[in-house]
């Protein structure tokens, strides 16, 4: 951690990045192969239209991908929406944003441990899924209270990794559907199926495959020139991410357009891979998959422990527990391994549940950048005229109201949860302040 005694000029950040080196990270955070997490879910719960559920998913984040630019502009500063929420619409609603995120960051791993679980038990039968679950958790909570760096390249390898292996699907799917009766792509958008509703229903569980968008952002202090930058890197990652996944989405229907005979919805993706190349493409797909989701819960886990020890350390949660620090390890410990105890949740969650809880504090989180862009821009800045009445009003309004409509389309058990999630945050929000009447502490969301 930073001395309190350091300059300004000491904790600046190295300003080395430019706008491919930003995108190639988002795209890596957002990790491509997570299309599959819930790709059987979705498929099933739309009947097969899982495209028109991407699509819709796609127009919400790129409305609300255009608001995170703005406010990157504004504040080219780390901290992402909770940053933009605390400078435009005050403390205690900054903190509120902040609280709701934290269900993002403590949840990512609990997935993350659901998923490798899920396919490993289905490439090995004989070994239960929660074994698995319990061995990854240990593994990675020991990785991270020794202290063991993944090396600077870690992303681009696995980003690597995971595009051979998309080449290679999407060469052996299009061979494989081409002895396939060809669906008409018109039906598979906008056909027979089973509503709007449903549609945006299965859009909101998608949410999950965007959530690494709005980690460009947090590059700004690394970024070279972050106020030209970063806002062109998120719209881009938001596009990039976006299409990919759809088109992922379109060769897997192409190649088992059947989505009633998935052996597994949660693991779908080892029918549609072992369909278009047999066990080779299957062996491969897992392989990839699980290198990928290891990578991601060690980086995870070891984000979200140093983002509770720093609210530990700033008094935000209690400071024996969560500012404690290892003396010969020098890892925060007690962090650490409440994020893995956390984890184990997946051992009694099923991955609908947990996917649409961390699309409930996203979709949370995405509605009040759009609200901040509106009082930054629109209100205090008096952009009022011309084209700055559609970008500053019109446009995050309707980002605001396409993540409300998702919001609301969440799975009433999601919704309960998430609900008591935010009012056990206004609870605590409502003692700290003793009763709103003090400015609330500062949560620090970006890595130290």
């Amino acid at each position: 951690m930073i001395p309190a005694t350091s300059t300004a000029q000491e904790i600046s950040l190295s300003r080395v990045l430019r706008l491919p080196s930003a995108v190639l990270f988002g795209l890596a955070y957002m990790l491509p192969l997570t299309v599959f997490t819930t790709f059987g879910i979705v498929n099933q719960l739309t009947e097969g239209h899982i495209i028109s559920s991407y699509i819709v998913t796609l127009v919400a984040m790129l409305f609300t991908a255009a608001s995170y630019a703005k406010m990157a502009r504004a504040f080219p500063v780390a901290g992402s929406a909770y940053t933009y929420t605390r400078k435009t619409l005050g403390g205690h609603i900054g903190f509120m944003s902040g609280w709701t995120l934290l269900l993002d960051y403590l949840m990512m791993p609990m997935i993350t441990y659901l998923v490798i679980g899920i396919y490993m038990e289905a490439s090995f039968p004989a070994i239960p899924q929660a074994v698995w679950i319990v061995l990854s958790m240990v593994v990675v909570t020991g990785l991270n209270i020794l202290g063991i760096k993944l090396i600077s390249k870690t992303s681009s390898i696995l980003l690597a990794v995971q595009a051979v292996f998309l080449i290679v699907f999407a060469v052996m799917a299009l061979r494989a559907a081409s002895g396939n009766p060809m669906p008409s792509i018109v039906d598979m958008l906008i056909g027979q199926g089973p509503g709007v509703a449903v549609i945006f229903s299965g859009a909101a569980i998608l949410c999950l495959s965007f959530l690494g968008f709005d980690a460009v952002s947090a590059l700004a202090e690394e970024t070279v020139d972050a106020r030209r930058i970063v806002p062109k890197a998120i719209i881009l990652v938001t596009l990039i991410g976006g299409l990919l996944f759809i088109v992922i989405s379109l060769l897997a229907n192409l190649v088992f357009p059947d989505w009633t005979a998935y052996s597994s919805v949660d693991a779908a993706a080892l029918d549609v891979t072992r369909a278009a190349g047999g066990p080779f493409l299957e062996a491969f797909f897992t392989a990839a998959y699980i290198a990928g989701c290891f990578g991601a819960v060690l980086a995870s886990q070891t984000t979200v422990s140093r983002i509770l020890f720093s609210m530990g350390r700033d008094g935000v949660l209690p400071r024996r527990v969560f500012g404690y620090v290892h003396p010969k390890y020098r890892t925060p410990i007690y962090a650490i391994v409440i994020v893995g105890a956390i984890g184990l949740i997946a051992l009694v969650m099923d991955l609908t549940l947990a996917s649409s809880l961390i699309s409930f504090g996203a979709l949370a989180a995405f509605s009040m950048v759009n609200l901040s862009v509106i009082k930054h821009y629109y209100i205090k800045n008096g952009q009022r005229r011309g084209i700055d009445l559609l970008r500053y009003l019109v446009a995050p309004l309707l980002g605001l109201a396409l993540c409300v409509w998702l919001w609301t389309s969440l799975s009433p058990v999601a919704f309960v949860v998430g609900i008591g999630w935010m009012l056990a945050g206004l609870a605590y929000l409502a003692t700290m302040t003793r009763g709103f009447r003090q400015s609330p502490p500062e949560l620090n969301l970006a890595d130290d």
